[in-house]
């Protein structure tokens, strides 16, 4: 035999080798689609949950082979309330997902080389009546209620305690943390949807839940101070040090941790929240919104008589700043209602702790002062519903009614007799002003009292997917339109 025969006779072997490994990586990477996508009406193993099970034997739409079932993802069963995916996923991706359910039909799931992870949850499920926790993240997503079209998958979950969030514009989101003390990288790098790394940029922090993007650099806020990751994009993975901007902030932890943001101006507003329930120290830095310049200098006040804001944002139009309070406990579970304010310049007094809720004067601190001297909230949300994070809606994906209007997550009531909020909630606006608050995403508590998930803050991503924050599970779902 002559080396040139030898050379490709071992070329032919190699590709033969190669083969199943490049199949089986096209089933992981369409297992990983279908955990995101359809697991949760389908069923993990593909058993089948709301939706039918894709490992038997009858199917009502055509055999299940690949090229029948790019065609169903695709263009989807609209009377069966299935989604056409093709607006959402690329034709590999499709292409990808067609290929791990048809391998799962053939084989009835079994050769689905489930990863390490679904093998470990298959046999906790198997050993103890809990559920997995792939079946408990199943469950959560197929309890949740949107308006029809609009579909709901995780993005990243161990995103413990995850809270603010930022999207730089190569598409990482950055998240502070609460308790966890920890700034997450997320990374969807091959732009599937789904976050594959959860990279720790920072830990050991005083409850970072504040953080923003200013000129490249991530700015995270502490309790008592403001720090700087300069170039973050390209060093997120590696510990990056940091400077501090600002280290005189007080050190309260009652409404201690901070919410931060850029503004239109370029400058940092952040908040200070009011070191109490309901307190007078108009005199001190409390209950104000402050902003600065990026290196930490002419640090002043913008707006006062906020009791303890966790979110603000500007009109993608008008600039003005929209932001939410949080109104006091101890005054019964029906009062006062947390705010919705706009403050479309600086100087501004929103009633804090002379009146709540626009229309409520304080028992204590509301006897000189009338409510009729502030500025009025522009739409009561409840009481105690702790609306924290919102964000005007400024993608393409979602139908043009949603466009420039606002989503508020709303955390819940923690000492309510009757649980409240725990869910997304859409601001619909006209000339911009509010027309009406609506429920957005439904479904965050279940039975009356069992919490499943607790909203935080609001992003939009580049391709027009809304991300939500979830400090109760740890995780980022992402919400898609997939409807005509």
């Amino acid at each position: 035999m002559n080396k040139f025969l030898t050379l490709r006779l071992a070329g032919l072997l190699c590709l033969s080798a190669l083969a199943p490994l490049a199949a089986h990586a096209a089933v992981n990477a369409g297992e990983k689609l279908y955990q995101a996508h359809c697991a949760a009406c389908h069923g993990v193993q593909l058993q089948g949950a709301t939706g039918p099970s894709l490992i038997d034997q009858v199917w009502l739409h055509g055999a299940p082979t690949k090229a029948n079932l790019i065609t169903v993802i695709s263009k989807g069963v609209a009377d069966k309330g299935m989604p056409p995916w093709s607006p959402t996923l690329s034709a590999a991706q499709i292409a990808q997902l067609a290929d791990y359910v048809a391998q799962g039909a053939r084989t009835g799931g079994k050769a689905a080389a489930p990863t390490a992870s679904a093998a470990s949850a298959a046999s906790t499920a198997t050993a103890a009546p809990k559920a997995a926790p792939a079946d408990k993240t199943a469950a959560i997503l197929g309890g949740l209620k949107l308006p029809k079209g609009f579909r709901i998958a995780v993005y990243a979950d161990k995103v413990e305690t995850a809270r603010s969030m930022a999207v730089s514009d190569s598409g990482i989101v950055y998240v502070g943390s609460r308790k966890a003390g920890k700034v997450y990288a997320l990374v969807d790098a091959d732009k599937d949807g789904v976050a594959e790394k959860v990279v720790t940029v920072a830990a050991g922090l005083q409850n970072p839940i504040g953080v923003t993007l200013l000129n490249g650099a991530l700015y995270v806020a502490e309790i008592s101070r403001i720090i700087r990751f300069d170039n973050i994009d390209a060093s997120y993975a590696a510990q990056p040090a940091y400077k501090v901007v600002k280290a005189d902030l007080p050190k309260e932890t009652w409404h201690g941790e901070k919410f931060i943001k850029t503004g239109p101006d370029g400058k940092i507003y952040v908040p200070i929240g009011a070191p109490c329930n309901t307190c007078n120290k108009e005199d001190q830095p409390y209950s104000k919104i402050w902003r600065m310049n990026a290196d930490g200098s002419n640090f002043e006040e913008y707006a006062r008589g906020i009791r303890n804001t966790v979110g603000f944002t500007w009109h993608p139009q008008t600039r003005e700043m929209w932001f939410t309070d949080n109104g006091p406990d101890m005054m019964g579970d029906n009062a006062p209602s947390c705010e919705l304010n706009v403050a479309p310049k600086a100087g501004l007094h929103f009633g804090f702790p002379y009146c709540h809720g626009g229309v409520l004067p304080d028992p204590e601190f509301g006897k000189t002062q009338a409510c009729e001297q502030f500025v009025a909230p522009v739409a009561k949300l409840g009481p105690h519903v702790a609306p924290l994070g919102l964000g005007f809606y400024t993608g393409t994906q979602f139908p043009q009614q949603y466009r420039n209007n606002l989503f508020i997550a709303e955390h819940g009531s923690w000492n309510r007799d009757n649980k409240i909020g725990y869910k997304v909630s859409l601001v619909t606006l006209y000339n911009s002003k509010v027309v009406s608050t609506t429920t957005f995403i439904d479904g965050f508590l279940r039975d009356g009292d069992e919490v499943v998930g607790r909203p935080v803050d609001i992003a939009v991503l580049a391709d027009g997917s809304m991300l939500v924050s979830d400090d109760h599970g740890g995780r980022i779902f992402r919400v898609t339109y997939a409807g005509k």
